[in-house]
């Protein structure tokens, strides 16, 4: 799968008006069917991690996290996906040392390294067969806007650095749904690399404030020349990562978001980076994207949450906790 995120979601233009009436249409689709859907609750609780934009908004990174924190405690939560990018119907339990990117999507493999995960096309199969397998609690990573199963618990984050785009609803922007509404579902509201006054923050819901930081080898990248690709919803958002560490960019690819890499499409690249004596670098994402051969050549940039009120959050995990 190779989908190139369109640029006139990112900023007004002629193009994104010709679109308004699909616009309309999906805002009225999107009315009828949770107008129409009935809601199941499962003998678990759910939380749910979920945004209201098209890709890129944060919300694999805020699962990871939370997750963890679930583990710490010793609390036996599965994450549930529906593997986007995967061609498995589901439901199957993900195992990051057998599947590949193109079977299962790789937010489910990434998310597998932290928590037992189960994907599925329909997100109330896999979320059953989570519980058979053992599953006390379930975390979602997307389905804020499914009606299907109702969520005792949800996120809604919304990354600072890309915002609402051109703040029109699919098609014409990369809205699911207008943010005034999602607000109304949501238990607290997650915002990554917030800019002030940028996101209209509501008054009567938490709100997490959370900053990304580089961990691990990438942090030594400092003055490196480097080759760098991603295939994500906004690479901007990696450029200016590798800016931020200082790192010398001489080469930079954009993908289509969720692209399955091959070889052919990686030579070229690695022989710049050969040539330059430059490293390869690319993100956790894209990483478990890469065919076999190609792991060992590439560094990965990781990304952390930082939270500038990490007492709000642990009195969240609690509350989550207690919810069993």
């Amino acid at each position: 799968m190779n989908i190139k995120t369109p640029r006139f979601w990112t900023m007004p233009s002629r193009k994104a008006r010709l679109l308004l009436p699909f616009s309309a249409l999906y805002a009225l689709g999107y009315m009828v069917r949770r107008a129409f859907t009935v809601q199941v609750k499962l003998p678990v609780p759910v939380v749910c991690i979920g945004n209201v934009t098209a890709g890129g908004g944060g919300k694999t990174p805020m699962a990871l996290h939370i997750g963890a924190m679930l583990k710490e405690k010793n609390i036996a939560a599965f994450y549930v996906s529906r593997g986007y990018g995967g061609r498995a119907d589901g439901p199957v339990m993900v195992n990051p040392e057998r599947h590949r990117s193109y079977e299962v999507g790789d937010e489910p493999l990434l998310l597998s390294q932290v928590l037992p995960t189960v994907v599925g096309k329909n997100r109330l199969q896999a979320a059953q067969y989570a519980i058979a397998k053992g599953a006390k609690l379930l975390i979602f990573d997307d389905g804020f806007q499914n009606k299907k199963i109702f969520k005792d618990f949800s996120f809604l984050v919304v990354d600072g650095t890309v915002g609402f785009g051109n703040g029109l609803l699919f098609p014409a922007g990369p809205l699911r749904e207008r943010f005034s509404s999602a607000v109304k579902r949501a238990h607290s509201i997650v915002l990554i690399n917030p800019k002030q006054g940028a996101i209209p923050l509501p008054d009567d819901r938490p709100v997490l404030f959370a900053r990304t930081r580089v961990t691990g080898l990438a942090e030594r990248l400092q003055g490196q020349k480097v080759v760098a690709f991603c295939g994500i919803a906004f690479p901007e958002k990696f450029m200016a990562t590798l800016i931020g560490l200082g790192a010398r960019v001489i080469e930079f690819a954009a993908y289509g978001d969720h692209l399955h890499y091959r070889h052919d499409t990686l030579l070229p690249l690695a022989e710049i980076a050969s040539k330059e004596k430059a490293y390869m670098v690319t993100t956790r994402k894209d990483f478990v994207r890469l065919p076999r051969g190609f792991k060992d050549k590439v560094v990965v940039v990781d990304i952390a949450l930082e939270f500038g009120n990490p007492e709000v959050l642990d009195a969240q995990i609690s509350y989550i906790a207690g919810l069993l």
